[in-house]
Formats: structure tokens, C-alpha cells, sequence
């Protein structure tokens, strides 16, 4: 995964800069390394600092709107001030820490449709940055993720979309200013009662939090309707229960118990209202402009046009 590009901001005869990862390929809570190498132009150049970051795609919505935009939400500075002597080769290692609670974008080795996922290198001088092309990086899930995949998979339900929702679940601690939700049609046997079920991991050092939202069918008497279930999961957990037994009972739980969910967690919504609003009540702080703890709080729009491709699973 290498990437060189001259710097336009620095015109004709300024620096390059040539990102390599070690391992495109990491989990929540590992690292990604490598190295930023840099090549000296035809003049002297004042480096103020080099910075790498992690981008992603991310929906916005509020107030009756709703775009998608690339936000970086982990970022690092892998060397301060120093001056790179013409045509010098500069070699700068790092390690970036992988969030907690970065969202997964492979499954079994393949790209999960709606997700992306990049490392954004940028080298500032004389007051000018110039962001890089990006270099793919693929996220794969944790051992308590892949259990709890591989259960919905084997109660047959089918992997329909997976985005990024700008914006908060209320009563979950968050550290990033998004959360993910992977989306299933249901398999036959739950058909029934439910049409879709959006899963989302909220995952820390100790373990996963689960969320699930049922698209619940109506009745010959009741309209349809969402349902919201919470689990806690211990990453310990992993090999000691039947998962698809767990999450049967995870499903059976949320649709039977929609009433006090409702009232703890306020009316959702509804799908019929666009994508995106699928916490509905759940979700705080989504609105436009609300910062939500992003870091370096841009959104770079169209930073991954043309990029990147191959999603799993395409549009059904």
C-alpha cells in the first residue's frame, strides 16, 4: 500500500512524500505501522510537522437533510519541526493506535459494502498543508464481533448495507463521534415478526456493547414498529457460550419487550423516513454542526471519490 505524490502546495521542486504501511490490514484496539518517507526538492524546506490520520466516511442528518461526508476522527503527529535539506531522503517509523471503537470494514477477508476506510498522510510547511492521496486501510472484526456475525449468519439472516451514523446513542459511552450499523434482512424463521435488524458494536477495552434494532412487521390490528434491545458482552465471553443461541435470545427479547423500551429510549422514527434514521430516540447530538467529540473536526468532502472499490455485497 504506497502512495507518492508531489505536494501541490508546495509547487514544482518541493518535497514528496511516500506513505508505506507494514499491514494494511489491523482490528479495533491494535495499531497500524509504518513509515513516512520523504524526498528533499530543489530547495531547502522548513517541515513544521507531519500528521497521519485515520478518515472515513460518515452520514450526516438533521433538520430534514442528510449528506454523506469523509470525517477524520483519529489523528497523530508522527514528527515535530525540522528542516529537510534538498533531495534529502527522510525515513519517519510509526505506530498509530487503532481506536476501540473503530468500525469494522472487512468480514472474511471481504470489504463490507457502504465502508471505507483510509490513512491520510499531511506534511505542513510555511503555513500551507497539503492533504495526500489516501491509503486503504481494511479493519477486521475482534473475536466477540466475529462470534456474534457468524451467529446472525448461521440463523440465516442475510448482510444487506453497513454505514456510519454521525452522532451519539443515548445512555452508551462513546468516544468517537459516530457509531456503525450493519444491516441484515431476516431469515426466514424470524420473517414473521421482523423484517430488518441493524446491529451496532460499541466496543472498549473490557468488551462490546451490543445494540440491536428490530424492524418489527405490523399486526392484522398493529402498525410496524421499531424495537430496541442493549447487551453487555466481555471480550472473555468469546469461546463460552453458543452465540447463535445468544443471539436468538438477544432477538426474542428485543421484539417482546418494545414498550419499556420505548419509553426509556422516546419513539423512533422509522425507516420510512430515509437511511439514517434507524436509532431514531436513540440518538443524541446528531443534528448539523454538532461536533460530538470529532477530532480535527472536518468533513472533507469527496476525499474518497475514485479511491477505492470491491464492497461486499452489493445493493440488493
Amino acid at each position: 500500500m504506497v502512495f507518492k505524490k508531489m505536494l501541490s502546495a508546495f509547487g514544482v521542486g518541493g518535497p514528496s512524500v511516500d506513505t508505506v504501511l507494514t499491514n494494511p490490514n489491523t482490528r479495533p484496539g491494535l495499531t497500524l505501522d509504518g513509515q513516512v518517507n520523504l524526498v528533499g526538492g530543489d530547495a531547502e524546506a522548513a517541515i513544521e510537522q507531519v500528521v497521519i490520520g485515520l478518515v472515513t466516511r460518515v452520514e450526516v442528518e438533521g433538520h430534514d437533510a442528510e449528506y454523506s461526508g469523509t470525517l477524520e476522527f483519529h489523528r497523530m503527529a508522527v514528527s515535530g519541526a525540522f528542516v529537510l535539506a534538498p533531495k534529502q531522503q527522510l525515513s519517519i517509523p510509526f505506530q498509530l493506535p487503532v481506536p476501540w471503537e473503530t468500525p469494522i470494514t472487512d468480514v472474511y477477508g471481504q470489504r463490507l459494502h457502504g465502508m471505507t476506510m483510509g490513512l491520510r498522510t499531511e506534511l505542513a510547511i510555511a503555513r500551507a498543508v497539503d492533504k495526500s492521496d489516501l491509503d486503504q486501510v481494511a479493519v477486521h472484526p475482534l473475536p466477540v464481533h466475529e462470534r456474534i456475525l457468524e451467529a446472525f449468519q448461521r440463523l440465516g439472516f442475510r448482510f444487506k448495507h453497513a454505514d456510519l451514523e454521525r452522532g451519539h446513542i443515548r445512555g452508551v459511552q462513546q468516544t468517537l463521534p459516530f457509531y456503525q450499523e450493519i444491516e441484515f434482512f431476516a431469515s426466514p424463521q424470524y420473517a414473521s415478526t421482523i423484517n430488518e435488524v441493524e446491529l451496532t458494536f460499541v466496543t472498549s477495552q473490557r468488551g462490546v456493547e451490543v445494540i440491536l434494532e428490530c424492524d418489527k412487521r405490523g399486526g392484522f390490528l398493529s402498525a410496524g414498529h421499531d424495537a430496541f434491545g442493549r447487551f453487555q458482552v466481555a471480550h472473555t465471553d468469546v469461546d463460552r457460550v453458543d452465540w447463535a443461541q445468544v443471539v436468538d435470545g438477544w432477538l426474542r427479547e428485543t421484539t417482546s419487550r418494545y414498550g419499556s423500551l420505548r419509553s426509556q429510549y422516546g419513539p423512533s422514527r422509522g425507516h420510512g423516513q430515509g437511511r439514517g434514521h434507524g436509532m431514531g430516540g436513540m440518538v443524541a447530538g446528531a443534528a448539523l454542526g454538532v461536533a460530538g467529540g470529532m477530532v480535527a473536526g472536518e468533513m472533507i468532502e469527496d476525499a474518497f471519490e475514485g479511491d477505492f472499490g470491491g464492497d461486499f455485497g452489493g445493493d440488493e
